[in-house]
């Protein structure tokens, strides 16, 4: 494979051409879905049964009330006619900076399959029931991690095994709970763009 980058300089890193990208998908008005929505569920079910390795991470970024922004990956656990959804810690940055400024914007790059889609719109809190619903569903140690991890903060190294330690002895074989600081939001879109490779 042909290097991507090259070193002119001790303080320089240079991004060289490399591999074009090249589709045999052209949008236009005939194929593609009138409702974004719809043409999101159709490609995403495509990069599902594909060869994209994880079609669900997206870029998720918002911004603080003075406009500062910032981005990070999450993962898409559910989409439907109201929006995009994604579970978190509500005391991590992402959730203080959308109670802030409840607006965010999405990226989802299938790169195997070379489509993006970009979405920007209002963000709501899950309700209780939605996300507990959600919660049932999650290994025992994603719900362990869930009351474990301490988003957007500090830790030493080690810390995150011992609180998963001391949480798991906590709750034993019995039912594990979702945590009130823990939950989803939901991505209600304004505008949805969908794109291909030329």
């Amino acid at each position: 494979m042909d290097s991507i980058i090259s070193q002119p300089s001790k303080d320089k890193l240079q991004i060289l051409p490399h591999t074009e990208y090249t589709t045999l998908d052209h949008l236009t008005p005939n194929n593609v879905a009138q409702n974004p929505l719809d043409q999101f569920r159709s490609w995403f079910k495509e990069a599902v049964e594909g060869a994209v390795k994880e079609p669900e991470a997206m870029s998720l970024s918002t911004a603080t009330l003075s406009g500062i922004p910032s981005a990070r990956m999450v993962l898409l656990k559910q989409v439907d006619s109201r929006g995009f959804v994604f579970f978190t810690n509500y005391t991590s940055r992402k959730s203080q900076e959308i109670v802030a400024n409840p607006y965010a914007a999405l990226v989802v790059y299938w790169r195997e399959t070379l489509r993006s889609v970009r979405v920007v719109g209002s963000v709501q809190k899950l309700s209780l029931e939605e996300s507990r619903t959600y919660f049932r569903t999650r290994p025992v140690r994603s719900q362990l991690g869930a009351w474990a991890s301490r988003q957007s903060t500090v830790i030493e190294e080690g810390e995150l095994e011992e609180r998963l330690t001391r949480v798991a002895r906590r709750f034993g074989d019995g039912e594990v709970p979702p945590p009130d600081f823990w939950g989803g939001w939901r991505v209600i879109p304004k505008y949805v763009v969908v794109n291909v490779a030329l």
